[in-house]
C-alpha cells in the first residue's frame, strides 16, 4: 500500500476525531483553546495511531470477533458522550457559557471512542501485509494535526454561534448514531 493511500486513510480516520474537536473548540474558554487544542490533537492523533497497532497483531486471530462488535463499542460509548453534551448545552450557566477545562476522563473517552473504526483497519493491514510503522506514524501525525486546526477553527465558529456549541457538538454525535444505527440494523441479521 502506497504513502498517499495511507495518507488518505488516516485522513477519513481522522474525521469523528476533528468533528469532536470542532465542537469542543467551540464551546472553549479563550484562554484554554491552543492548551486543549494541543491535549485533544495528541489524545486524539495517539489512538488513532494506537488502534491500528492493536488491529493489526490482533490480526486474523480475532477479526471475526472485532468486526462483529466494532460499531456497537462505538456506538455505545459515542451515545453517552452525545447524551452528556446535549445535557451539558441544557444546563443553566450563571453569567459562563464557556468551558475552562475538559476532564481526563472526558478525553479518554473521546480519544477512544473517536478512534474505534481504526481498530478494523489494522486488523485489515495485517492481512494485506501494509509497514506498521509507516501507516500508524501517519495517521497518527494526520490526526494530531487535523484535530489541532479544527479546535481552534471550532474557537473561531464558536464566537460565531456561542450559546449553541454544546448543541451542536451533541447533534453531530447524534448524526454519528444515525449511521450506526442504519449500518448495525441493516447489518443486523449477520450479526445474530
Amino acid at each position: 500500500m502506497d504513502f498517499i493511500t495511507i495518507l488518505f486513510i488516516g485522513v477519513g480516520l481522522a474525521m469523528d476525531a476533528c468533528a469532536v474537536s470542532l465542537a469542543k473548540g467551540m464551546s472553549l474558554d479563550k484562554d484554554k483553546v491552543k492548551k486543549y487544542a494541543l491535549i485533544l490533537a495528541l489524545a486524539f492523533g495517539f489512538f488513532q495511531a494506537l488502534m491500528p497497532a492493536i488491529g493489526y497483531f490482533a490480526g486474523s486471530h480475532f477479526a471475526d470477533y472485532i468486526q462483529s462488535i466494532d460499531h456497537w463499542i462505538a456506538f455505545i460509548l459515542l451515545s453517552l458522550i452525545g447524551i452528556n453534551m446535549i445535557k451539558e448545552g441544557k444546563e443553566e450557566k450563571e453569567d459562563e457559557v464557556k468551558i475552562h477545562s475538559i476532564s481526563f476522563k472526558d478525553i479518554l473517552l473521546l480519544a477512544i471512542a473517536t478512534s474505534i473504526d481504526a481498530l478494523a483497519v489494522g486488523v485489515s493491514f495485517a492481512f494485506l501485509k501494509v509497514n506498521l510503522w509507516i501507516a500508524t506514524t501517519t495517521i497518527g501525525i494526520t490526526t494530531f494535526v487535523l484535530s489541532f486546526i479544527c479546535v481552534l477553527f471550532g474557537k473561531t465558529l464558536g464566537n460565531l454561534f456561542e450559546k449553541y456549541a454544546e448543541y451542536m457538538g451533541g447533534d453531530n454525535v447524534k448524526i454519528k448514531f444515525t449511521k450506526m444505527d442504519r449500518l448495525i440494523f441493516t447489518n443486523l441479521d449477520r450479526i445474530i
